[in-house]
């Protein structure tokens, strides 16, 4: 589990950092926030993808 958390937070840190400065004080906030995103995001893409093959 904690390999699956390293590897979204890999991602949404590079994701932000596009964004805002690494040495922001609240890069950390936005890293999390993004995360959340990307992982409401693949959620809600394999729960259309499964109501799609099902029809």
């Amino acid at each position: 589990m904690s390999i699956i958390f390293r590897i979204v937070f890999v991602v949404a840190g590079a994701v932000t950092a596009l964004f805002v400065a690494r040495d922001a004080l609240n890069f950390t906030i936005i890293q999390t926030f993004v995360a959340v995103l990307l992982v409401t995001a693949v959620v809600g893409a394999g729960s259309l993808w499964s109501m799609r093959r099902k029809t």
